[in-house]
Parts: C-alpha cells; structure tokens; sequence
C-alpha cells in the first residue's frame, strides 16, 4: 500500500520510497524567483505563432554603493592634492648644490703709530677703550631674529645661523685654541671638503691667500703673550640669506679685545689690549646644515697692535705694552670702524687704543 500523497498507482519506478523527492528541500522564494534570468510567458503571450514558452529577462542593474563612491572620491582627492604638494613644496631641493669652494683669506697686521699703552688691570683698559660697551664672550655674538626663506624652514635658518656662532666661538674665544694648542674643536665644524685645505694650512702655512693658520682662526704665538684676563670682549653681527634654493649664507662681522701680557719671564706685569675684527662668510648647502657643518668661504682679518714686519700667517705676534713698530701702510685704520682696509699693512689708529 502507499505512503499517504503517493499516486493511487504508486510511487513512479525507481523514484525514492514513500514519496520522498529529491527536490523537496529546495525553497523558491519570491527574491529567487524574481532574480532568475529566465521567465515564464503568459498564455496570451505563448498564443503567438512561435513564440518560446519563456523570455530571458534583463540583468539587474546594481550599481555602486553610497559608501564605494565616497572611497573612490577621498582616493582621487588625496591623490591630486599629494601631485600638488610635490609640486609645490616650499622647501624642495630644484637647484644643483653648488660645490664647495676653497677658503679665501686676507690678514692684514695693523702698527701702531706709537708705545702700545698698557696698564696692570685689564679692566681699566677695557673700560677706557672703544670697548667699553661690549659684551663678555659668547654672549657678544647673538642670533638674530631668525626668518624662514623661500626655500628654507625657520629651523633651518636657526640651524645655519648656530654652526656659524659654534665656529666663531671655538675659533675665536676658545683658550686652548688662542694659545695654538689645538685645532680639533674648529676642524670637526667644516665641510669634510674644506679639511684638506686646512690640513695644508696647518703642515705647511703660506701667505697665498689659501693657506694661512691665522684666516681659519685667531692663535697667538704662546712664546711671547698669554692672556691677561678671560673675559673676552665681543661685539658684532650675524646675517643669514637664502643665495639660492639649496644654499644659505650666513655674513659674519665681529670685533675682539683680548687683554694680553708678555709671557717672557721677568717682563713687566702690565696688560695691554690687542684687537681683531673678523669678517666670516659662511655657506651651508642641506648636508651640511643636517650635519652641523659649514663652508667657510671668506675670511677677512684685520689685527693689532702688530708689526708689518713679522709674518702673522702661522701666528699673531701682538705688540705688547711699551712696545713700539715703525708706521707703515696707509694712515690709520680703525678695526672698530665698519669700512674695509685695502692694504696688506695698515696702521692702528690711535682712537683704537685705550686712553691712560
């Protein structure tokens, strides 16, 4: 007998036992039915001479979600505004680095036009010379207002400008240096292409303008003078300028008093004031403003009391109190003043030393 729903005839030939069909989990529900690709005719539509019983349906248009447009837009936006700021970028790099350029130096000795005045305590003389008002030290060389350039940041200007004060400071103020004992302190500051140049300078001086001890910094001959007082008056400025638009310059113009007696033993105790100005430019391409270094370019020195007649390319033989060296060059020239000597000799000015 068979299962209830089978036909009164059975269930077909080989079909599952008590009715069972092999499709019966299958659902068709509404959404399935609606998407399928292949649909039915109508029986008036199917009256029609060679009509096929079913038409294939359109495929659905789906198109993108809200959310996959939004992406696609913040892509684009993103995209375009990296392309501009490569483009526009204040700081890139477009021009060529310019190489590094050899040190040119003048140092011009300055005579007195007579007796270098001299007194025992330095501050006396300090206080009655053009000196009078500068300041101690490191703190007579300040930083300027800093100002970012076209193609430099603010802290890249900072940057140029400190190097700059690291190596007048070390080069200028520093005892150990100013009595000719080293050189590292200033060396470690240059470009690694100027260190053969200074190098040179130090084995084998010379008075050609490239190779002169005294244009890389400022050394006294520890034989004949020592300093009688460390407080180094300073006074002068710094300026930074953007040349181009992967170098800046840093124009340095700083005058020295260094209190000095006679290092011979027995001389006379008495203190006597010897001045120099320097004129530094510095320049920094990006590698050197990364590593703290600088090229110096130009240097420009004027010093005195000294006598034309001794080399000061090595070192500075300072004419001390009650010394005297004959004129020479044209009438006196004044280090405190801001205009430039044009001889290789000049003579001190006597409104350039101190009033006793």
């Amino acid at each position: 007998m068979g299962a209830p729903g089978d036909p009164p005839e059975g269930p077909p030939e080989g079909g599952p036992a008590g009715g069972e069909d092999e499709y019966r989990s299958v659902v068709f529900d509404e959404s399935f039915v609606r998407a399928a690709r292949l649909q039915e005719f109508s029986a008036q539509e199917r009256m029609a001479d060679h009509a096929p019983a079913v038409r294939r349906r359109p495929p659905l248009r789906r198109g993108l979600s809200r959310q996959v447009l939004i992406l696609v837009l913040l892509i684009a936006v993103a995209f375009g505004t990296a392309i501009y700021m490569g483009v526009r970028h204040p700081y890139q790099t477009s021009a060529i680095p310019q190489p590094v350029e050899p040190l040119r130096m003048t140092v011009i000795p300055l005579a007195p036009e007579g007796k270098v005045p001299g007194h025992p305590d330095a501050e006396y003389l300090y206080a009655h010379s053009p000196a009078a008002q500068y300041r101690v030290g490191a703190k007579g060389i300040p930083l300027p207002p800093s100002r970012r350039t076209e193609h430099f940041s603010d802290s890249q200007v900072v940057s140029a400008l400190t190097t700059a004060k690291d190596y007048i400071v070390r080069s200028s103020l520093d005892p150990d240096v100013l009595a000719g004992g080293q050189v590292r302190a200033v060396r470690v500051l240059l470009d690694t292409d100027q260190l053969d140049q200074f190098d040179q300078s130090f084995a084998h001086p010379a008075a050609d303008g490239r190779h002169a001890p005294t244009g890389w910094l400022v050394r006294f001959d520890p034989a004949e003078a020592r300093l009688a007082d460390g407080q180094i008056r300073v006074q002068g400025s710094l300026q930074a300028a953007e040349t181009d638009s992967s170098t800046l310059e840093v124009t340095a113009d700083h005058t020295f008093v260094y209190a000095l007696r006679s290092a011979a033993p027995g001389a006379s105790g008495e203190v006597s004031l010897f001045t120099v100005r320097r004129e530094l430019h510095f320049r920094f391409d990006r590698d050197d403003l990364r590593m703290h270094t600088a090229q110096l370019v130009v240097s420009y020195v004027q010093a005195g009391p000294l006598s034309c007649a001794v080399d000061s390319t090595n070192r500075l033989h300072p004419l001390l109190a009650g010394q005297t060296a004959k004129a020479g060059g044209p009438a006196g020239t004044d280090p405190y003043a801001t205009g430039s000597a044009t001889a290789l000799c000049g003579s001190l000015a006597t409104s350039a030393q101190p009033k006793v």
